[in-house]
């Protein structure tokens, strides 16, 4: 028994060389948010998933053909998928008159039975057609009615085993939500395992909101997504500095993914340059 137990630990001790160097150190997977179409591609430069559109992919309006074609795509792919992002689509209102939950929560569990089925954990809840203001809409009621079709949408993800992660979104996306602090807010509001928040640096940048606001999301924080903040590029298009905000990640312990939701010009001669520049600022900020 002794004998079994010292090669339990050694087996368990040597776990850490079987992980990648950016693992060991407790940095974050770096994918990129796009169709799954580019995994070779992704692949080959380094990445570590790709994160690409729910709602486009298991939506209830996906032809079953179509939804089976693209559990066999996930299954051959060589990068990781497992996130995704295009919840809820513009035109189901979440607040407001034009809302109706049995039209919200069937959508939702539709999409998440699906969704659960592909290995989807995280689905990101950006959606801003979905849930901003309409002309004249009061933006107090709005939230609460938010809030509370918010934990009905987490109660049907908790049946399927995915999360919701609210994303901030710039005021010119959304006119409702946004700032972290005001996801915060909302996430502790609802009060649901399964509804959670990503953090989007873009959207801070473009927002002008402070990297600290990240720490007071960190027991909330399941995801990220990041760009420049000059034309929504791809890291190091600009030289963007995002080394506050990722120092803030690394304070708030965050060692889940960062997606890298942004415009390309040429793919495949940009995304190398744009991961090293990435990994080198993340290197500097978790060091």
């Amino acid at each position: 028994m002794k004998i079994c137990l010292h090669l339990l630990l050694i087996s368990l001790s040597c776990l850490p060389f079987l992980q990648s160097n950016a693992q060991q150190k407790g940095m974050p997977k770096i994918g990129v948010c796009t169709s799954y179409e580019n995994d070779s591609l992704l692949a080959a430069a380094g990445f570590k998933y790709i994160e690409s559109g729910a709602r486009f992919l298991f939506g209830p309006s996906v032809p079953d053909t179509t939804y089976n074609r693209t559990l066999s795509r996930m299954r051959a792919m060589k990068l990781e998928g497992g996130v995704c992002n295009s919840f809820i689509p513009n035109d189901i209102r979440l607040t407001g008159a034009e809302a109706s939950e049995p039209r919200i929560l069937g959508y939702v569990d539709s999409l998440m039975q699906r969704a659960s089925k592909a290995g989807i954990k995280i689905i990101v809840f950006g959606s801003a057609g979905a849930r901003k203001l309409a002309e004249g809409q009061d933006s107090a009621t709005a939230l609460r009615e938010l809030i509370a079709i918010s934990r009905k949408m987490a109660g049907v993800a908790a049946k399927y085993d995915v999360i919701i992660a609210m994303e901030n979104l710039n005021s010119g996306e959304d006119n409702f939500i946004n700032t972290l602090d005001i996801v915060t807010h909302i996430v502790k509001s609802v009060n649901h395992p399964n509804f959670r928040i990503t953090v989007d640096i873009f959207h801070m940048l473009r927002q002008g909101e402070r990297p600290e606001a990240i720490l007071p999301a960190a027991p909330w924080l399941v995801h990220c997504h990041i760009a420049e903040n000059a034309g929504r590029r791809a890291p190091g298009t600009a030289g963007e500095d995002f080394t506050p905000y990722l120092a803030m990640l690394k304070k708030a312990k965050y060692k889940g993914r960062i997606s890298m939701e942004c415009g390309w010009k040429n793919m495949p001669e940009e995304c190398r340059p744009a991961l090293g520049y990435l990994q080198k600022q993340l290197a500097a900020a978790y060091k």
